[in-house]
């Protein structure tokens, strides 16, 4: 029968919340990391604010290497430095490690194309008033590219949720350790039914969240 199961409610909301608390931390480090990174990506190219050639011939392969990765291949790869980082290779903070490395570079190019779609006019009024690169940076470019950069990491939030799901295969907890635990291992067609329910409920909610975050700062 479908509705037969040997999950229990508690369960399942552990999962949950297991799930969340992956997508939350490795959102906000990664955000951490690859935000800067994205902003050195723009200022550094040719033609930039802070024309670097050599650091963007640096950066520019190793994000484009990194996100080159399937995900379920760079969690396998790294288990070294996992271990080394917090001590095992299971759970939930094991799973944060690979999912930071994952989503860092992913949000870099994300940031890099939302700065990217500011109106070069912009910089040019930015630079005829003599502001100085961080002025450049942080008055003008950020505060241009916000509505879009919102979009970026919702995008980057939801890419997280699947990524979760994956890292499950490997013991990392959350729904997708409960998805293929109760679900695939075991036959129980109700606990996949289910998972597939949360997570389009969850990614309807993150989308939804950041379209009228967006929304409200473009309208400013």
């Amino acid at each position: 029968m479908i509705f037969q199961t040997d999950i229990t409610a508690d369960l399942f909301i552990q999962a949950s919340i297991e799930t969340l608390y992956m997508v939350g931390w490795s959102l906000l480090i990664g955000t951490l990391i690859g935000g800067p990174l994205g902003i050195l990506l723009v200022v550094t190219r040719k033609g930039g604010v802070l024309e670097n050639k050599l650091l963007y011939n640096i950066l520019n392969p190793i994000i484009n290497i990194i996100r080159s990765l399937p995900f379920i291949i760079l969690l396998i790869a790294i288990i070294p430095f996992t271990r080394f980082v917090v001590q095992t290779t299971i759970g939930t903070e094991a799973a944060i490690v690979p999912l930071i490395i994952y989503i860092a570079p992913y949000i870099a190019r994300l940031v890099e194309n939302s700065i990217l779609e500011v109106n070069p006019g912009i910089l040019e009024a930015a630079e005829a008033m003599g502001a100085t690169p961080f002025q450049v940076i942080w008055y003008f470019l950020l505060p241009e590219a916000f509505g879009s950069l919102i979009l970026s990491i919702t995008t980057a939030a939801i890419g997280l949720l699947g990524a979760t799901a994956m890292a499950g295969t490997v013991g990392g907890g959350g729904i997708g350790s409960l998805a293929l635990t109760y679900g695939y291992q075991r036959f129980d067609t109700f606990v996949m039914v289910i998972t597939v329910i949360v997570l389009i409920i969850i990614v309807q909610v993150i989308q939804s969240l950041g379209t009228y975050l967006a929304r409200r700062v473009r309208r400013r």
